[in-house]
């Protein structure tokens, strides 16, 4: 049997498929017990490592909460001020007029081309030297700057390429009804793409909350991981500690992908039930054949 997407598996691919389960499964447990026997070695999972974290309330309350609360900061901001743009870019690179297609094009492959971090850089020196925002809050800015630039371009690259993936009889047939320009893509284009594009938006969604981690180590930016150092410096646990960031990094971006999860199945199951559904009642209404026509629905030969 075959599906659309996929030939369904035989006896002998399904038994080799649960034999690669099998092995990879007894992989990962033995780099688990390796990573855990190393640890055990080097004396890292002594209790008074890890205490801390679990009966002293100023490791989370001094340390890792307020900068957890910093990294959310930076990367909403960034999330907040870098879609719309992505989007503006990315539908300004399909326009017709030459005038807006170009220059966007440009800005998308320049920023797209830098790497954030050199970004950064040059968003502290500009913001020292032309701005006179303080000190204590360049960072955030410089750190904002960066992540915006990066990661809009490269969003405008995932919303034009949602857009064109989309099949050209969607254009031609909204041209067919009277529909302008804007309006094809505000009404017919842009919501059938958001659910195609969504997974690779979450996915740039996540590196924008993974990136704050440079802010901390080179803008000095207060974020978890820069938290995290001062707190190794002052409890003497640097790996527990970079194990629990690992952590709340990972059940943080477990979170967002969850919710992006959940947002597209609603999304698709609401496109699914936006058509009419006829009874059976009405669909035998409309098939009964009219009296002194002979023919269903009423027609006249």
């Amino acid at each position: 049997m075959t599906s659309v997407l996929y030939d369904t598996p035989g006896p002998r691919a399904k038994t080799r498929n649960i034999v690669y389960s099998v092995v990879f499964v007894v992989l990962l447990a033995a780099l688990v017990w390796w990573a855990w026997s190393v640890l055990s070695d080097k004396g890292q999972l002594e209790w008074s490592l890890w205490s801390p974290f679990f009966t002293d309330a100023a490791a989370w309350n001094t340390y890792l909460l307020p900068g957890l609360v910093n990294t959310l900061k930076a990367a909403a901001i960034s999330m907040v001020i870098a879609l719309p743009l992505g989007a503006v870019f990315g539908i300004a690179r399909l326009s017709d007029h030459r005038w807006v297609r170009v220059p966007a094009a440009v800005v998308v492959e320049f920023f797209r081309s830098i790497p954030v971090l050199l970004m950064m850089l040059f968003a502290t020196q500009f913001y020292s030297e032309s701005t006179s925002i303080s000190s204590d809050d360049r960072p955030l800015y410089a750190l904002v700057t960066g992540l915006v630039l990066y990661n809009a371009s490269v969003l405008a690259e995932v919303v034009r390429a949602g857009i064109l993936s989309l099949p050209r009889g969607q254009t031609e047939a909204a041209h067919a009804i009277g529909l302008r320009k804007g309006q094809t893509m505000t009404t017919i284009l842009l919501p059938q793409a958001v659910t195609a594009m969504l997974p690779a938006i979450v996915s740039q969604l996540v590196v924008i909350v993974k990136d704050t981690a440079l802010g901390g180590a080179i803008l000095g930016y207060a974020e978890l991981l820069k938290s995290r150092e001062t707190l190794a410096a002052n409890f003497a646990n640097v790996i527990p500690s970079f194990i629990i960031v690992a952590v709340i990094y990972i059940l943080l971006n477990l979170v967002l992908t969850t919710f992006a999860s959940w947002l597209e199945q609603r999304l698709r199951r609401s496109k699914r039930s936006t058509g009419a559904v006829l009874g059976t009642e009405a669909v035998e209404e409309l098939n009964a054949p009219v009296e002194g026509t002979g023919m269903p629905g009423g027609g006249k030969g």
